[in-house]
């Protein structure tokens, strides 16, 4: 039962580090590449697609990493188990401090009442946004390292 809550929760925030690296590398270059103001409004449907999503994914993996390390707590290795979830809880506290408010304003802009500064925001949203994958994916290699 254990194993299969170790691959379960490694597969999950796997998962998430993919998406939120492709996020990051891939479909935020793209947007950036459209033209005028293309990229915000790009952003605003990703934004309200993947914001639906992605609360549910976060604190999932939280207590998918949680319930490893209660099952596994003799097991060696639980350090490096414990290690990824405080750092997926600082990804969430990050969500919510710094990525969230951002994201929420971008998603009710349109063309008619966006801010002037919305390109500035979205590089803000950039820059956390790059610390918060690095920090996923150290806890992701975390997990992987102390399933083998």
């Amino acid at each position: 039962m254990l194993n299969a809550l170790e691959v379960v929760t490694t597969v999950v925030v796997g998962l998430l580090v993919g998406v939120e690296f492709a996020v990051a590398v891939i479909m935020n270059r793209i947007f950036n590449a459209l033209p005028e103001d293309s990229d915000q409004l790009a952003r605003s449907v990703g934004g309200r697609m993947l914001g639906a999503v992605m609360p549910f994914w976060y604190i999932g993996s939280v207590v998918l990493v949680g319930a490893w390390a209660v099952a596994g707590w003799s097991d060696q290795g639980i350090g490096l188990v414990i290690a990824a979830g405080v750092l997926l809880i600082v990804s969430v506290i990050m969500s919510i401090l710094l990525l969230v408010p951002i994201n929420n304003r971008n998603k009710t802009w349109t063309a008619d009442n966006r801010p002037a500064d919305w390109k500035q925001q979205m590089d803000k949203w950039d820059r956390y946004h790059y610390v918060r994958v690095a920090v996923i994916v150290v806890a992701f290699v975390l997990l992987v390292t102390a399933l083998v």
